[in-house]
């Protein structure tokens, strides 16, 4: 996922309620797996993403709550965002470790935030913390993510 073009095509979708739907449907067609779950971006600057989650039986357990993986998958997708989107052009990023706290039994819309602040110039390989954080629509946490990211400079094209 190239940050500049994600950033290029969020400018010019995420200023309507139609546009922000469309780059979402985008999105998962471009991160296919992420996509499975239906979120929906709601907001997205360099290094800060907010995403939506709608309460359906897809994404649900044996219990009636959102599962456990869905609420993973959502928080890996808000972190990835926010540091992607953050990074420099000639940079890229890939997950190498997750861990999720459950605070209470997700149920209803949901609300994902992430904030990233990326090191500046990345000129070597480094590893960088993202937390995303899961709301219910009461405004109560129910899950926080800490997401590790292997940063490092995109190689080199050989023409």
């Amino acid at each position: 996922m190239d940050p500049t073009r994600v950033m290029a095509v969020w400018s010019r979708l995420g200023g309507s309620a139609l546009g922000r739907r469309l780059f979402s449907m985008m999105l998962g067609w471009g991160v296919p797996y992420s996509g499975s779950i239906g979120a929906r971006v709601t907001q997205l600057a360099p290094g800060t993403c907010e995403l939506v989650l709608p309460d359906r039986r897809r994404v649900h357990n044996h219990l009636n709550s959102i599962h456990a993986i869905a609420l993973i998958n959502l928080a890996e997708l808000a972190s990835g965002l926010a540091m992607l989107s953050g990074l420099p052009p000639t940079a890229r990023g890939i997950v190498t470790h997750i861990e999720m706290e459950y605070e209470k039994k997700a149920r209803g819309m949901l609300t994902a935030r992430s904030t990233a602040r990326a090191p500046g110039l990345i000129n070597s390989d480094m590893q960088h913390t993202v937390e995303a954080e899961i709301f219910d629509a009461a405004g109560d946490r129910v899950a926080v993510g800490r997401i590790l990211w292997q940063l490092g400079p995109k190689p080199e094209v050989q023409a």
